[in-house]
């Protein structure tokens, strides 16, 4: 068994804190804040508000990118992609005492990932996404078959393209958690869709 460093198996990310406000009063019990184009002031607001919801709902939060202002925040679990990995301070992320989750496309990422000694990997895009345009081609299970068999216990995040539908493989292929965005932001019926999501994330947890 995998360490879950966390995280509940149904990860998803969303852009601000309404959406994130929405979601926990669904009932989510992990969510990633990943925020765009916006200014170190608005996402140091959105940390601390997220913040006081996520402590209030029993819900783990994670911050996107923004370390530095999740630290100052006490925020206690931050995310980086490879590029701001680079440009991190990994000392002070230790020091702090926040957890670490880092995402990986490559062999080459996901070896630059362990020297960092996180609590998670994500691997991605597992399947084909429309959210950004990417470099990489989609992994697919095997891949994360490969990863799991790499990083042994720690803790797996399988990302982007991932529907209820093929949620199961997922996990079934190595995954701890499936990180979700696109699926739920675009659905006609978002708090449905979610509502879907909890139910399999439901199931699943009693199958483990």
């Amino acid at each position: 068994m995998s360490k879950l460093a966390g995280l509940d198996i149904f990860y998803p990310i969303v852009p601000d804190f309404a959406w994130l406000e929405r979601l926990v009063g669904l009932g989510v019990r992990t969510v990633q804040l990943r925020m765009k184009d916006a200014t170190d002031a608005q996402v140091a607001d959105a940390v601390r508000n997220a913040m006081r919801v996520c402590e209030a709902a029993g819900c783990q939060l994670i911050v996107n990118d923004y370390w530095q202002i999740a630290i100052d925040c006490g925020a206690d679990f931050i995310h980086l992609g490879q590029e701001d990995l680079a440009d991190a301070d990994l000392a002070a992320i230790r020091q702090s005492g926040a957890r670490l989750g880092i995402s990986t496309h490559s062999l080459e990422e996901l070896e630059i990932a362990l020297a960092a000694s996180p609590s998670y990997v994500a691997l991605g895009p597992i399947y084909e996404t429309k959210l950004k345009r990417m470099k990489w081609q989609p992994q697919g299970l095997d891949r994360l078959g490969e990863w799991r068999r790499a990083i042994g216990d720690l803790a797996l995040v399988g990302i982007a393209g991932i529907t209820v539908e093929r949620a199961d493989g997922v996990i079934d292929a190595g995954a701890d958690s499936a990180a979700v965005i696109t699926d739920f932001i675009t659905h006609d019926d978002p708090d449905a869709r979610i509502r879907e999501w909890l139910a399999w994330a439901e199931t699943r947890r009693e199958g483990r």
